[in-house]
């Protein structure tokens, strides 16, 4: 997967990028029942069930025995490193439902194209770093930044809108809105926390939205460092990377399929689930047009251009 055009544009930060991610693609293919398919659909019940439990908690106690704090996790709680995702970021219904309805979508959409052994990756990395940047930071400064995982989840919208710029969404469930212009809203969210953070003296939680990202930076850094290439690159990798509405394509294309007595077929080595009914397939985002591949083959084709 070379996406860096001329040999002389290829930066060093991107090769290890690249090839990071090259190791966790092999991973997942060596090991495909790794990884917990459906996970955004368990962390937004747990959410809902948490919020739920809120409600009825007069003594408002129990957000503050699921976050994770790093003192207290010092002191033997640990079911604090797994529960924390679980812990609803407003407290508002709405706003809950919107946040909750975006999780689930933008979820799912990635663990279609990246496979349940990736996109649980790419979720426990950013729960491990946050943990750990909040235990480094208690041990280095003694104060405990409690933590949850609302940054961890909004960086879900910048790989997605990496990965699908043009996607259409509908903001309040009424107005349709790209996806890379919510990812430019989700970075000012970032940046007025990380401002807000510092006015107030608060370091360490000024840090944890960087935190954050760093899992982003790693599965999608090399998609980001693009834009800085010159244009003529830059160009060619987009073409290389054309987006198109996954969604449509894939309901037209598996609905070809089941007239043919399949729902899925190796555009590599045209094996269907009809063949092999035990068979894993994935998706690829970076080919132009909806294609799908086998496990044997989703980290071994040439992308599709058109």
């Amino acid at each position: 997967m070379d996406f860096s055009g001329k040999k002389g544009y290829d930066w060093g930060e991107v090769r290890h990028l690249r090839s990071l991610n090259r190791k966790i693609d092999r991973f997942c293919m060596n090991h495909p029942r790794f990884g917990i398919p459906r996970l955004m659909i368990y962390i937004v019940v747990g959410n809902v069930l948490v919020w739920l439990a809120m409600q009825m908690d007069t003594t408002r106690t129990l957000a503050s025995l699921l976050v994770f704090d790093p003192a207290a996790f010092c002191h033997g709680q640990i079911w604090r490193l797994v529960t924390y995702p679980l812990v609803p970021s407003t407290s508002g219904l709405l706003w809950l439902a919107i946040a909750l309805y975006f999780y689930y979508f933008i979820g799912t959409s990635l663990e279609s194209a990246w496979g349940s052994g990736k996109f649980t990756i790419y979720y426990l990395a950013g729960m491990v770093l946050t943990c750990l940047y909040s235990l480094i930071y208690y041990w280095i400064s003694g104060v405990a930044v409690s933590v949850t995982a609302s940054y961890l989840n909004l960086s879900l919208f910048f790989a997605f809108a990496t990965l699908w710029p043009e996607q259409r969404v509908l903001l309040f469930f009424i107005i349709p809105v790209k996806m890379k212009w919510l990812a430019w809203l989700d970075a000012a969210m970032f940046g007025v926390s990380i401002v807000q953070y510092l006015m107030r003296g608060w370091l360490g939680l000024a840090l944890v939205p960087v935190v954050a990202m760093a899992n982003y930076l790693i599965f999608c850094g090399d998609w980001l460092f693009d834009f800085f290439r010159p244009s003529s690159v830059r160009q060619k990798t987009r073409q290389r990377a054309k987006t198109i509405q996954f969604k449509q394509a894939a309901a037209k294309a598996q609905a070809q399929q089941r007239a043919q007595g399949y729902t899925r077929k190796c555009s590599v080595c045209g094996i269907t689930d009809r063949d092999d009914p035990n068979m894993e397939f994935r998706y690829c985002s970076r080919c132009a047009g909806y294609h799908c591949f086998c496990i044997k083959h989703i980290n071994d084709h040439i992308h599709f251009t058109e």
